[in-house]
């Protein structure tokens, strides 16, 4: 089958969250509460496995209810991450500080997956199905990406960055793991592929510009870790906002990197380095 994109219209916006689906692999779901629309998109095509590049909810939140219905479901993940896959309880509790009351409104259920389901990545990459994957962690350290053989897509999860329709290309960057060292190497690891397109799951596949896609990740990413280092929580969510007002994919960026969830983890990052400096 060839390589489709699904639009989950997650919470009701367009260009938000894309399940990718190529040989009938499907490649990061979604959230548990857009489901029903990427089940009904997908028929009466059952997948042959689902492929997570991370476990972030907006990526992995549905995957727990795929399984149910299709029991012998595969779920590849990586070894940082299979754990929270298999009980999610952990991740349940970090995600519904930050989010309260609307957990359930965004996301839906968090089911558990069954260990046997779970086919774990381990190590920094090698070959799966018709795969090679990575270890790309920057973004998260449980990140993976994958490449299709035959095509050379890509499938980059959020390790590419935000990129929807021609508006900017955006590292998301929400706590707890922002590495920027470990990020710009994965960048260079995918980079090495010389993709023929890079698949993102915020928002669709390109194909015309990929290296330039990759080396302006590499600079917004540092100008982003910058604004991070000079200002504070308020300063920051207001320059993304400014960053995408006026966008034609403004409400799908909002959706996809909420920016009163993005400072937290280039804070923390700074925090880290900073700490280490002085011991």
């Amino acid at each position: 089958m060839p390589h489709r994109e699904i639009d989950v219209h997650f919470q009701g916006a367009e260009q938000a969250v894309c399940t990718h689906v190529i040989d009938g692999y499907l490649v990061d779901p979604g959230p548990d509460s857009s489901v029903g629309t990427l089940l009904e998109a997908l028929g009466d095509g059952r997948p042959e496995a689902v492929l997570l590049t991370h476990i972030h909810l907006d990526h992995a939140g549905g995957v727990g209810a795929l399984v149910e219905k299709w029991p012998d479901l595969e779920v590849w993940v990586h070894e940082n991450g299979a754990k929270h896959v298999i009980d999610p309880s952990r991740l349940v509790a970090s995600a519904s500080r930050i989010y309260g009351d609307a957990m359930e409104r965004l996301w839906g259920r968090i089911v558990p997956v069954p260990e046997a389901n779970v086919r774990i990545l381990a190590g920094d990459g090698g070959d799966a199905g018709p795969f090679e994957w990575a270890y790309t962690p920057g973004h998260a350290v449980h990140h993976a990406a994958y490449r299709h053989r035959d095509t050379n897509i890509v499938f980059s999860g959020d390790v590419a960055g935000v990129r929807i329709g021609d508006g900017p290309i955006l590292p998301p960057t929400p706590p707890p793991d922002i590495d920027v060292e470990a990020w710009h190497a994965s960048i260079d690891r995918i980079a090495a592929w010389e993709p023929a397109a890079l698949a993102v799951t915020h928002f669709g596949t390109f194909s015309d510009d990929v290296p330039q896609h990759l080396q302006q990740l590499h600079e917004e990413l540092d100008r982003w870790a910058q604004v991070a280092r000079r200002t504070d929580e308020a300063g920051f969510e207001a320059e993304i906002r400014a960053a995408l007002a006026g966008s034609d994919q403004e409400q799908g960026y909002l959706k996809a990197m909420p920016p009163d969830t993005l400072y937290g983890g280039l804070a923390r990052y700074w925090k880290k380095r900073d700490t280490a400096a002085s011991t």
